[in-house]
């Protein structure tokens, strides 16, 4: 995991990072959803000084299961960089989707990740549509915490151009928001200290789907940074049922690596194969 000073090298090279694809690329202008979350936080942050504020559109779209206070801490955020932002509700672009493709559900409309994955694909095909009319990348704010375990939707929130943190555990991303804020707050704090959520159902929280992440990551690290095997992490006195949890979820998202966009690199063992890794051009 990081040090504290590895940070500032870090933040420095993911800068660098961003502005060596959008050069190679020939595109200067950058879109990204906001969510009021910390990971989109930290990615917006990185893009405006990546690229100027004024070559960043953040789009907020929220539906029936967004708090207001994530809308008002996406705002916030925006005004505190000075990037520009449109608020798109899906609420009735979820609706209407549902009603148009009810004879697929055969009259079985129980809850699960069906519903939740359509309102992250509604949002990837708006963050689409503002990418194809103004020539914006999209880029991505999932972590590497959450692409280990497969909490992602494809064709969702795992789409974009170029994925920003995907090689920088949660617990990494709040130390990366910390240094952001570190002469002001551009990050507002109510975003650094909520619950993690991604607001796909009514009282959600990551902690539903995965566990705590200062308890995740130190094994995701053993298994991917460390090289360890299941075994090894036991017999160093990790929980047996989380152990096997974390390694049940990681083996069955490993499919939608191969989807992905490239990654920003900053580990010695992103989780992309090396074809997929974007580093700074000059250190």
């Amino acid at each position: 995991m990081l040090s504290g000073s590895d940070i500032e090298t870090v933040h420095d090279s993911i800068i660098r990072s961003v502005r060596d694809f959008f050069a190679s690329a020939g595109k200067s202008r950058a879109v990204l959803g906001l969510s009021g979350g910390i990971d989109s936080a930290v990615v917006a942050a990185i893009a405006a000084e990546a690229l100027g504020k004024d070559n960043v559109t953040g789009i907020l779209m929220p539906s029936s299961y967004s708090t207001v206070h994530s809308v008002n801490d996406a705002v916030l955020l925006a005004d505190n960089l000075g990037i520009k932002y449109s608020i798109v509700p899906i609420e009735k672009i979820y609706d209407r989707f549902l009603k148009e493709t009810e004879p697929l559900f055969e009259g079985d409309f129980h809850w699960d990740t069906t519903q939740e994955n359509l309102q992250a694909r509604i949002r990837g095909t708006i963050l689409m549509l503002y990418s194809n009319r103004h020539g914006a990348l999209l880029l991505n704010t999932t972590n590497k915490s959450e692409l280990s375990m497969g909490y992602g939707t494809l064709y969702g929130d795992l789409c974009g151009a170029l994925m920003v943190i995907a090689d920088l555990y949660k617990t990494e991303v709040y130390e990366l928001a910390a240094y952001i804020n570190r002469e002001t707050e551009l990050i507002p704090t109510s975003t650094m200290t909520k619950a993690p959520s991604a607001e796909l159902r009514d009282g959600q929280k990551d902690t539903d789907s995965l566990p705590p992440y200062e308890i995740l990551d130190p094994v995701l690290y053993k298994l991917n940074e460390g090289g360890l095997s299941k075994e090894q992490i036991l017999q160093e006195g990790t929980d047996k049922a989380l152990v096997e949890r974390i390694m049940r979820l990681r083996g069955a998202a490993s499919f939608k690596a191969h989807q992905l966009a490239p990654e920003v690199k900053i580990s010695s063992r992103p989780l992309l194969d090396r074809s997929k890794w974007v580093e700074p051009k000059t250190l």
